[in-house]
Order: C-alpha cells, then sequence, then structure tokens
C-alpha cells in the first residue's frame, strides 16, 4: 500500500546528508564540484560522497520501481488522496502497519546491503593497492 513512503523518507535524508558531505570534502579537498574523488582511495578509503551516491541510487531505485508497482495495482493514484487505502478509514490502520513492518524492513535491509557493499569496495580497493605494491 505505502511501504515505498518509508524508504522514501530515507532516501531524502540520505540525499540531504550526501549534499552536507560533499560540501564538506569540495572543502577539503577530497572530490570535485561533479563528486569525482581527487585523493587516493587506496590510502584514504572511497570517499562518502560516492558511498552515500550508492546508498542514494539504491533507495530513489526502489521507491521508483515500488510506486511503479502501486500504481499498476491499482493502490497508488494520480489524484487525492493518491494512496487509495486513505479512503477508507478502516484501512489506515493496515496500511500503516505494513509501512512499520514491510516498509522499515525493505529500508533496513537495503541498508545493511549498502553497509556491506561499501566494507568490501574498500577492502578490495585497498588489497588492490597492497597487490600493486608487491607485485612492482
Amino acid at each position: 500500500m505505502a511501504c515505498f513512503l518509508v524508504g522514501g523518507a530515507e532516501a531524502v535524508v540520505v540525499t540531504a546528508a550526501r549534499s552536507a558531505v560533499k560540501k564538506n570534502e569540495i572543502a577539503k579537498g577530497i572530490v570535485d564540484e561533479s563528486g569525482q574523488q581527487l585523493t587516493d582511495p587506496s590510502k584514504d578509503g572511497i570517499c562518502w560522497t560516492r558511498k552515500l551516491g550508492w546508498l542514494m541510487n539504491m533507495l530513489w531505485g526502489g521507491v521508483i520501481l515500488l510506486c511503479i508497482e502501486h500504481m499498476w495495482h491499482g493502490e497508488v493514484v494520480p489524484f487525492p488522496p493518491f494512496l487509495t487505502a486513505m479512503n477508507d478509514p478502516s484501512e489506515i490502520p493496515v496500511m500503516l502497519g505494513e509501512m512499520a513492518t514491510v516498509g522499515v524492513g525493505m529500508a533496513v535491509l537495503v541498508t545493511v546491503a549498502w553497509f556491506i557493499v561499501t566494507v568490501v569496495a574498500d577492502m578490495a580497493v585497498k588489497r588492490q593497492a597492497i597487490t600493486a605494491v608487491e607485485g612492482a
């Protein structure tokens, strides 16, 4: 019904956080205006602007796909109140329950997957640098 709203809320927060982190990293000379990393990832790790960009893309992609799926099934409509569950007051607790269970569960799962990806990516970049030094 409205589980995608939880991921959408997280996506908005992550987008704002990425913007703030990017400004900070630009000021420190870590990234340029386009968000490209200027420092060596093998020494400093992958910059947070890039890592938060991954999470942002994962969240927004999921939100868009779920919104389309809900529109396909008639649960979201292009006119107020937009969520068909809002038409019937008895459906509102069901919708909120779905948001609390399914929506939060999906958001947490995406965030945990992102965290694992960032750790593995940092390890891979640092390992690649070590292999390059040892092989030289």
